[in-house]
């Protein structure tokens, strides 16, 4: 069996068509599928079905497909350590975070990427919290900030990382005064939100109607920036966490007023693999974590 072999398994059943996999792997058509046929053989069982197209993994090709994965991990780890003393911790680190904490991850990949000159960093950030959790158990992320359940992440390391707190963003001509900043006058704003569907505002939601209260945005979008541009046209407000502004720095057009009536917080996590013995890119991070966001 060939590291190269279990490559090509992963790359078929994240493209999900053979071509674009061997593209992804730098191989032509046929060498991708006679390797895998190959595969197939010394493990002695089928692990793709075929038809004019590709069909899917076997129930015993998803079975590999997690071992395939783990090896190859553990592959990356092995030659991470092996190098690292004398040319310092390289490779990638891949980070996910769901779209309210995709400005605040900044803090921790750029200290990363300062402290580790040789590691390039691949952030993807407009992913739920449970594709980000399903991901680093599956090997394809090294860590990911989360609104984190206790059930969610069983079997992971978690650490909080801060609650949110919101704010009102308002452009100048609202002219929302400090005594209107309550949560009822703000709702009352046309409002611009994130989407329904991500965690960030049903967690935002559910706190809102714990207090008796509901927010109704006419328009909802799944990026921060689309946000503030709603809101820096004049005729928006929107509200978010305090957290995601500093990374961003001064936004001229726009007016923060907190919300304190009354306090609604969530709590931001970060996630990562839990396996003794951690790989050396796992335990970079895991120090960084406590220099850059203290435990209380």
């Amino acid at each position: 069996m060939m590291l190269r072999q279990l490559e090509y398994l992963i790359a078929l059943s994240r493209e999900q068509h053979f071509a674009r996999a061997a593209e992804e792997c730098a191989v032509s058509q046929p060498a991708l599928s006679e390797g895998i046929r190959k595969l197939e053989k010394e493990l002695g069982v089928p692990l793709v079905r075929r038809g004019h197209a590709f069909q899917g993994l076997t129930v015993e090709g998803q079975t590999v497909l997690k071992w395939a994965r783990k090896l190859v991990k553990d592959h990356e780890s092995l030659k991470q350590e092996v190098s690292h003393h004398e040319a310092g911790l390289n490779g990638t680190l891949r980070v996910g975070t769901v779209p309210a904490a995709s400005s605040t991850v900044v803090a921790l990949t750029n200290a990363f990427a300062r402290e580790h000159p040789l590691v390039n960093i691949k952030v993807q950030a407009s992913l739920h919290s449970a594709e980000i959790v399903r991901q680093i158990r599956n090997y394809e992320l090294d860590a990911g900030l989360i609104y984190a359940q206790p059930q969610d992440v069983e079997g992971l390391r978690s650490f909080r990382l801060y609650s949110e707190e919101h704010v009102l963003l308002t452009s100048p001509q609202m002219q929302i005064s400090p005594e209107q900043s309550s949560w009822t006058q703000a709702l009352q704003l046309p409002l611009c939100l994130l989407d329904s569907s991500l965690r960030g505002r049903q967690v935002l939601d559910q706190a809102l109607l714990q207090h008796g209260l509901k927010a109704k945005p006419r328009i909802e979008c799944d990026s921060i920036v689309t946000l503030l541009a709603h809101v820096a046209t004049g005729h928006w407000a929107s509200i978010v966490p305090r957290q995601w502004l500093p990374p961003i720095g001064d936004l001229p057009d726009i007016v923060q007023t907190r919300l304190d009536d009354p306090k609604v917080t969530s709590e931001i996590s970060l996630v990562m693999e839990d396996e003794e013995p951690l790989s050396l890119m796992s335990q970079a991070l895991n120090r960084l974590i406590f220099e850059i966001f203290p435990q209380e």
